[in-house]
């Protein structure tokens, strides 16, 4: 539902002027706020579905048990005169006692066939004890499994007994004979359900319970003690299934009111509308409606099963209530047992709510076993009296006079009722009562339009509705609905499939027996159905085939890929996504559907999808052209073809602004990997032997400049925060990968650090339990590893190694997974991880099995063709290790017997952390050894032959087979279909005016428009000096960012790999966390992202790759929201520029550039780089700088160079201005936002210069301090500050005044300010942060009376 804009973006009502919000911040788009941000992606969880019936049951054989004994009235009861006589509406008297027996047997039988025509009905008209065992013995072995009922009207006998005996007759009729319910239980064994129509009926109920309860004892003592004598007998059978229905309780007497029927019990449950409108008749409010007599009801026209007559009506509407008062009255599981298990069952205690109401008002209490709550008294009651007040008012007119019957209004009532709560209702609040009447009216069309609507609107509050449409009945109606060709209803129907199967895909087997993929078929195939409803069927039939081979055949046949394949290029992206990922599905493991994919080159029309501007259809994409590719079946040259086109295209998608993109790419390339195993082992060997011999030039040296270790005993006690995406660590043995580990344990509060080893480092058990090799502790690969190998395939030539030629599709794939196991975003890189061990695993096992590897070169190329379909890829399952601990790099798992100290031999020590980050000289690796080698010598190289291979080594390999699981999978698929079980029509919570995420909002709208107005009441009035201190502190690294947060007293300050946050107000450390960077990468840039309502934090290092963290500064685990690789081939250096950005909140644009030779524009809504702007020069861009209105970007470089670019023109022709007055490398170049806004430029060299972009040379030129290592300029107050090596600070006014020099600390004794690291000014305060390399940040501001 689309809100309306105006509403969405009204001010404040009722501020004043002063308080008037800003209405820019209401029309900021926010980025990375998207589902795909704030969720975990994973489908939702199973609810147990409980409404299929697990045994439905049918009543097949009926005993009718009269004793009536005609004309003989029993000793024990004295009748009334006049006397109830009716028996099954036949008066007795009025004909011979035998043939009046007959009748009544006749006419019960006629009444119970309404309800169940097709059981087997015996009578036993006043038998004996042998009829009756003969009888009931004959029925069970009929029966079989199946219910027995078993009827008995003992109005010509004496009352049951205390002992649980029922009387019968003696052959001649002269006694009356007991029948012990105990043989009768015995004869009609279970399942069975008996009725009870005599006085005191209740004590036979009680009887039954007691003689049940006898029986299992009895049936426990023989399965204890098999020489008991019980246990000699033949077992008597269980009476747990048995249905009990009594006329009354045990010391009741039936009514005898000579205006009812003698049988009043039985009547009520056979003939209820007959009864029911008697009995209204007798009711004195009957007399409000005239003319109405007993003569009357009996004329009602109509038949009961036409629900367009009058009669018809009054039972239809009278199941519709008993049904409804049973569903809201009942437990659920009771309720499924008695009225949805067994038609007769079901209409027999629909017909006892009614025996209960009418036999209560004459002091009558029927029993049921099993009992039921009360339900005489249910308002649903009255609705039944005025549905016969309205029938029974038309009668008179009618007989007499013929006139139309007009029908009642009951069913439309009851919608409105339905509909009243669906409108007015609150989120949690009990069921609707109307819920069963709904389903009843889905069998009138008059209503169906109607109630299709209204149950599509209940479905849609959330899967809890659907499991109670579901367990009311409403499958079999829907299912049915769907062969009806009416157009209207396709829509309603459309949502109502879709809801069902979003939360029970067990369905799709239903549909298929019944042919109702087809529906959906011709709904997709619809040109004019709007796009909703074809995404809405797209997704049913997506989870028709979605691993059930009947679906993939039955929509293979209806055309399923066709169809599909035509609306790829839909405008609706919701479409888009679904047909990519039904295409995905039908082809999965379905060889026919792949080869008519191909003849449709559905590969090729999926591949526009690989570029979409929406990330979750790209996704789609992928997986789709994953499974496509995963198809186990034999490969032939032109499948291979295909598989390597494929494969090339996906590989594109290799720096993807999204992460869900590139786990979805690691997963389709998994499949490609496991169908060319052999050919992938080839070149990991070779890549492996490649990395061994080649020392990589560690891009940062072990020693890092910079980064002066400090004295153990320092003030500041960091505590870093473990993080979500980084707290998984496990056994990891690398130097690095310790030490990022320990920064990651919390200490314990004394600030001493917990005991350490390596062992306890095993924190996350789902982490290890998923892991693919055999010794689950030890992957092959570390990361190290696996770093080098990648940036060894980019320096070396590798093409003059043997085996596969190396421009290779499998080589190219290798560098892909190589690059994707450095992702920044640790579940893609976990899971390229787990398929690059998984291959470097089986090479290593197979060269050693086959002895290739006899000197550690490659003497034989492995063979080209795929591997059998058998072999699959390690399991992958959902382990969010962090990549960055992945590893032991070297060692095999300790020796049996060997504590976790063995570790050490390879790994230095790290200290414990109390001062700044120490870090430990860089071992380097030989990748780790194989997962089997206990027996080898520690120093052994991977490729060694080692002793000879045991028998009982051979079977762990054979072992390793079973971690080794088919598929990977990201749960994209289930995640989206969620989408379909949430409400899709409620007011998303942000727009609902009322929502508490609503009111935040406003309340920090409120608050930026204070901060942006005090602050300008400020730097108008101009600020005179800068230099009051009004923060200090200690940081745990050397900062080298500093950033200020718009509008909270809060600034964030990067070291080389971490984030420390600081509440600048109160002084106070809000938060420490690991960033995540590789340890020879530091943090160039960080940015606010939404900082004028839910912030994030982006983050960007000197090897092109961005991080942006959520929950951070509060009390919550700082979270990676997303990350990606903004600049790829970037070498990071201690001396570059590292990475540069530039941030646009309105546009959702961010710029990057650093030592490359691109600014490189990345669409944060997309997640997609939109443009790259060469610079046109040979040295690094230092800072960017961006005015979104005249879409200009000024970039200062490091060959002194300003350049102007305009975003809007071609590549060749964007540059528009180039200023080389400056001799060294720009420090800042700031593009002021104004429409006339100039640039002002700074060089190391302290010449401050600025430019009119439309002016070829500078209009002014300033001269400040030489050596200058930061600077900045504060956007609104006319200001810039200038920090030196000289360790000290000066701040100018645009004018070129020195406004303030800061050289000391305040407090301290007055320390001398160390170098200056970084600088900067807050957005709107007057307050500058400095970092120096002593470790202090401080913050300056202008003098207390300005503030």
């Amino acid at each position: 539902m689309k809100m309306d804009t105006e509403l969405l973006h009204s001010p404040m009502v009722g501020l004043t002027e002063e308080e008037e919000v800003d209405m820019a911040d209401w029309n900021l788009p926010l980025a990375f706020m998207k589902k795909r941000h704030t969720e975990k992606i994973e489908g939702s969880k199973v609810l147990a579905q409980s409404w299929r019936m697990k045994d439905r049951m049918k009543t097949v054989s009926v005993a009718l048990v009269l004793c009536l004994n005609v004309g003989v009235d029993p000793p024990d009861v004295v009748k009334t005169s006049p006397c109830a006589r009716l028996e099954c509406w036949i008066d007795p008297l009025s004909m011979s006692p035998q043939k009046a027996l007959e009748t009544i047997g006749a006419n019960l039988q006629k009444q119970y066939e309404n309800w169940q025509p097709r059981a087997r009905y015996k009578q036993s008209l006043d038998p004996t004890v042998d009829e009756v065992k003969k009888l009931c013995s004959s029925l069970r072995r009929n029966a079989k499994e199946e219910r027995v009922l078993f009827h008995y009207n003992g109005h010509g006998v004496p009352r049951p007994t205390v002992n649980g005996e029922i009387w019968v007759f003696n052959k001649n009729y002269t006694q009356y004979i007991p029948l012990s319910i105990y043989d009768l239980q015995t004869w009609m064994g279970s399942p069975s359900i008996f009725v009870y129509d005599c006085s005191n009926a209740g004590i036979i109920v009680k009887s039954f319970k007691q003689f049940a309860l006898q029986r299992e004892q009895e049936l426990e003592v023989a399965a204890i003690n098999p020489n008991h004598p019980l246990a000699q007998m033949p077992l008597p059978p269980s009476m747990k299934n048995c249905i009990q229905l009594a006329a009354c309780e045990a010391s009741e007497l039936l009514p005898m009111n000579p205006d009812l029927p003698a049988d009043l019990f039985t009547s009520c449950l056979t003939t209820p509308i007959k009864i029911a409108l008697r009995w209204f008749c007798m009711q004195k409010s009957s007399k409000l409606v005239p003319g109405v007599t007993l003569d009357l009801i009996e004329k009602i026209p109509g038949r009961l099963n036409d629900r367009r007559t009058p009669l018809g009506e009054l039972n239809w509407i009278f199941t519709a209530i008993t049904d409804t008062i049973a569903w809201n009255v009942l437990p659920r599981d009771l309720f499924q047992k008695l009225f949805r298990q067994d038609l007769l069952v079901a209409s027999l205690f629909r017909n006892f709510l009614l025996a209960e109401r009418i036999m209560r008002s004459y002091n009558c209490t029927p029993v049921s076993s099993p009992r039921l709550p009360p339900t005489y008294m249910h308002a649903m009651w009255q609705a039944w009296d005025l549905a016969v007040d309205i029938c029974l008012s038309q009668l008179p007119t009618i007989i007499e006079e013929g006139t139309a019957f007009r029908h009642s209004p009951f069913f439309a009532e009851q919608l409105t009722a339905f509909q009243v709560w669906l409108t007015m209702g609150v989120e949690n609040r009990n069921p609707p009562e109307q819920l069963p009447i709904v389903l009843q009216v889905l069998l009138s069309q008059v209503h169906r339009l109607r109630a299709l609507d209204l149950l599509g609107r209940f479905l849609d509050l959330g899967p809890w509705a659907v499991s109670l449409a579901l367990s009311v009945g409403i499958f079999p109606y829907v299912l049915k609905l769907l062969q009806s060709s009416a157009r209207e209803l396709r829509p309603l129907l459309v949502f109502i499939w879709a809801k069902i199967l979003a939360v029970d895909s067990s369905c799709q087997a239903d549909l298929v027996k019944d042919n109702g993929h087809k529906y959906f078929l011709s709904v997709l195939a619809d040109p004019y159905m709007p796009a909703e409803h074809r995404t809405m069927a797209v997704f049913i039939l997506a989870v028709i085939v979605n691993n059930y081979n009947t679906g993939q055949e039955a929509c293979l046949q209806g055309n399923l890929i066709a169809i599909c394949l035509e609306q790829l290029n839909d405008p609706h992206p919701l479409l888009r996504q679904w047909v990519a990922i039904c295409l995905g599905r039908i082809w999965q493991n379905f060889d026919s559907a792949r080869w008519c994919g191909v003849r449709d080159s559905a590969h090729e029309k999926l591949y526009s999808l690989l570029s979409d501007p929406i990330p979750e259809v790209r996704c789609a994409a992928v997986f789709a052209l994953g499974t496509f590719v995963g198809n186990s079946a034999e490969r032939t040259d032109h499948s291979t073809t295909i598989d390597h086109n494929v494969a090339m295209m996906l590989a594109q998608l290799i720096n993807d602004g999204s992460p869900i993109v590139r786990k979805e790419l690691v997963v389709a390339l998994s499949h490609l990997v496991v169908q060319y195993e052999s050919n992938f082992c080839t070149v990991a060997l070779q890549f492996m032997e490649e990395e061994k011999n080649y020392a990589v030039p560690s891009p940062a040296n072990a020693t890092e400049t910079g980064n002066i270790t400090p004295s153990r005993d320092s003030p500041a006690i960091p505590r870093l925060r473990s993080v979500n995406s980084y707290t998984n660590l496990r056994a990891a043995t690398s130097a690095r990968t310790l030490n990022k580990s320990l920064q990651n344990l919390n200490l314990n509060e004394e600030g001493g650090s917990a005991a350490f080893s390596p062992g306890n480092l095993s924190t996350s058990s789902s982490a290890s339990s998923t892991l693919g090799s055999p010794d689950n502790d030890e992957y092959l690969l570390s990361f190290e590893t696996i770093d080098k190998m990648r940036r060894v395939s980019s320096y070396s030539s590798l093409n003059s190694l043997i085996g596969v030629s190396f421009n290779s599709v499998y080589t190219q794939i290798w560098r892909v997974l190589l690059h994707l196991a450095a992702d920044p975003f640790p579940d893609v890189s976990d899971l390229a991880m787990k398929v690059l061990n998984s291959i470097a695993y089986k090479a290593t096992m197979n060269a050693r099995t086959q002895r290739i590897l006899d000197s550690g070169s490659l003497t034989q190329s492995a063979p080209a063709s795929p591997t059998s379909k058998g072999t699959l890829i390690h399991q992958a399952g959902a382990s969010h290790r962090s990549k960055r601990s992945s590893s032991p790099s070297s060692g095999s798992p300790p020796m049996p017997g060997a504590s976790s100290s063995s570790f050490t031999n390879e790994v230095p020590k790290p200290p414990t952390r109390e001062g700044p980050p120490t870090r430990p000289a860089y071992t380097p690796t030989l990748g780790g050894q194989a997962p089997h080698s206990q027996q080898f010598p520690r120093t052994r190289k991977m490729f060694d032959k080692g002793p000879d291979q045991t028998a009982e080594d051979g079977d762990e390999t054979a072992a390793h087979r079973s971690f080794i699981s088919a598929t990977l999978q990201t749960g994209l698929c289930d995640w989206s279909a969620k989408y379909f079980a949430q409400p899709v029509m409620k007011i998303p919570e942000e727009h609902d005016l009322e929502s508490q995420v609503r009111k935040e909002r406003e309340w920090r709208f409120l608050r930026n428009a204070r901060v942006r107005r005090q602050s300008q009441r400020i730097t108008q009035r101009g600020v005179t000096r800068l230099d009051d201190q009004i923060f200090i502190n200690r940081n745990p690294g050397v900062p080298s960012v500093v950033k200020f947060h718009p509008f909270n007293p809060c600034i964030a300050v990067a070291d080389k790999d971490s984030i420390c946050f600081w509440d600048w107000e109160k002084g106070e450390r809000l938060d420490y966390f690991y960033n995540g960077n590789p340890r020879y990468t530091r943090i160039t840039a960080m940015e606010y992202l939404n900082g004028h309502d839910c912030s994030l934090l982006l983050t960007a290092t000197d090897d092109g790759a961005l991080r942006v963290w959520k929950n951070f500064a509060d009390q919550r685990n700082p979270e990676m929201v997303t990350a990606w690789q903004g600049l790829s081939d970037m070498l990071p250096t201690t001396r570059g520029a590292g990475m540069v950005v530039d941030w646009e909140q309105e546009t959702g644009l961010l710029m990057t550039s650093g030592d490359v030779r691109v600014i490189r524009i990345w669409d944060t809504e997309r997640e997609m780089k939109v443009q790259d702007i060469p610079t046109g020069a040979d040295s690094c861009v230092t800072t960017l700088s961006c005015d979104l209105q005249r879409s200009l970007v000024a970039a200062g470089l490091g060959d002194g160079s300003v350049r102007v670019y305009d975003r809007r023109m071609g590549p060749n022709e964007c540059r528009v201005m180039t200023y080389r007055e400056h001799g060294a490398w720009v420090v800042k170049a700031h593009l002021q936002k104004e429409p006339d806004g100039q640039i002002i430029s700074v060089s190391v060299n302290g010449d401050v210069r600025f430019f009119d972009p439309r002016m070829p040379e500078s209009i002014n030129v300033l001269q400040t301090v030489k050596g200058l290592t930061a600077l900045d300029i504060h956007p609104q107050a006319n200001l810039f500050a200038c920090g030196s090596m000289n360790q000290f600070i000066a701040v100018y006014n645009f004018n070129g005044d020195v406004i303030s020099n800061i050289k000391y600390y305040d407090g301290f004794m007055g320390q001398r300010i160390g170098a200056i690291s970084c600088l900067a000014f807050h957005p709107y305060w007057p307050h500058l942060a400095v970092g120096s390399n002593d470790y202090y940040m401080s913050i300056y501001s202008a003098e207390k009376r300005l503030r």
